[in-house]
């Protein structure tokens, strides 16, 4: 069962670049909590996956060398879910759908995927723990920056917008 939490059902065994697809798989699910509880289930769903993920984690790494294996991507799930929840909590002050701010979707996914790759400042620090935590916190830290560049991103957009 930690396998299949650690793994996001499966989705790190995908090839190559496992933290890419999981962050990818995370998005639909986004979408599912939205709609089914709006953007406040998102917001809940996101210390409880990291909370179990860092549990999964630590029982995936048990034993192992590899401090944060490739395969584990429960920990991606838990960022993109954090750079997806300004696009949430924008479509529900907007009153639209989830994928109507699709700009923001993608945004959100590249934001979080350059931060997770490139590990600046203290995503990089987080990263060095070498336990559990640290492979769940540099993502969580990641989902940050991003939601705050998405932020920025949809500020600037919606202000260009006005000057056209």
């Amino acid at each position: 069962m930690m396998h299949l939490i650690a793994t996001f059902g499966g989705v790190g065994h995908i090839k190559p670049a496992p933290g890419t697809w999981g962050s990818l798989a995370a998005i639909p699910v986004a979408w599912l909590l939205f709609v089914i509880g709006g953007p406040w289930l998102l917001l809940f769903a996101v210390p409880l996956a990291a909370f179990v993920g860092w549990k999964a984690t630590e029982a995936e790494i048990a034993g192992q060398e590899d401090h944060d294996p490739s395969h584990v991507v429960i920990d991606e799930v838990a960022g993109q879910w954090i750079a997806l929840l300004p696009v949430a909590f924008g479509a529900q002050m907007m009153a639209t759908g989830f994928w109507a701010l699709y700009p923001g979707i993608i945004a959100a996914f590249l934001l979080f995927r350059l931060f997770d790759i490139t590990k600046w400042g203290p995503i990089g620090t987080a990263d060095q723990r070498g336990d559990a935590w640290g492979v769940m916190l540099d993502d969580l830290i990641a989902g940050v920056f991003a939601a705050v560049g998405v932020c920025v991103l949809a500020a600037l957009g919606h202000g260009l917008m006005r000057m056209i």
